[in-house]
């Protein structure tokens, strides 16, 4: 246990805030509205890696925001052989965002681990994700109370696992690298990105993929209790 670290900063999507479950629901509603002929599963099944990797893509400058909303449902569509319009997939994009937040399931554990560590430490967001989409996740899943600062790619004009972002949320947060941690699903983005920065850091690895033993992990978030 650090007894050094005073501020802890999470990663929100897939590490609080269940993004596969929400995202699922989101195109359920869409097409069952829309497009009957298409199960949400068979989607998901192309979705899901593809979308990985258009995110990994744009963590690097290496597509735009708008390439990242269309090129993600496009190579689905074409992975599933269906023959989807740019109009639609411009429709189903803005619909995908509107919709996303209004489901906020939060992995298991988030609530009571955020209640147990809000009275020993300062809590903070740092996130890759589209800040008015973020900021929606936060309030309709009545986390705001929770943290102190929120920070954003858009705000600190880099994203993850750039270390000016991490810089950017420590001036934010008026706090030093020394005595702060950062928690996230992402090896590359979260893990990486903030050892790299000068912070400590834990996986959460809820998935419990194969991952180097040399830092801390954990696979329920009420675990965090071990080193916190």
């Amino acid at each position: 246990m650090n007894t050094n670290i005073t501020d802890i900063f999470f990663d929100l999507d897939h590490t609080l805030w269940d993004f596969d479950k929400n995202s699922q629901m989101a195109f359920d509603r869409i097409f069952t509205s829309r497009f009957p002929e298409i199960k949400t599963i068979d989607f998901i099944s192309k979705y899901a890696p593809i979308n990985q990797e258009c995110w990994r893509l744009y963590q690097f400058d290496q597509i735009t925001h708008q390439e990242l909303r269309y090129n993600r449902l496009k190579l689905s569509f074409d992975a599933l052989n269906y023959a989807m319009s740019d109009e639609n997939i411009d429709q189903i994009a803005n619909d995908y965002i509107d919709f996303l937040t209004d489901n906020n399931y939060l992995f298991d554990g988030a609530i009571e681990v955020l209640d147990y560590l809000k009275s020993k430490y300062r809590l903070h967001i740092i996130t890759n994700g589209f800040a008015h989409v973020q900021e929606k996740k936060i309030n309709n899943a009545s986390l705001g109370g929770y943290f102190t600062t929120i920070t954003n790619s858009e705000l600190a004009g880099v994203k993850k696992p750039n270390s000016i972002i991490f810089d950017y949320a420590l001036n934010l947060a008026q706090t030093s690298r020394e005595n702060s941690i950062m928690i996230g699903d992402d090896l590359e983005a979260d893990v990486h990105g903030a050892l790299n920065a000068g912070l400590d850091a834990i996986f959460f690895n809820d998935k419990k993929i194969e991952a180097p033993i040399n830092f801390k992990q954990i696979n329920h978030l009420l675990e965090l209790k071990k080193y916190l």
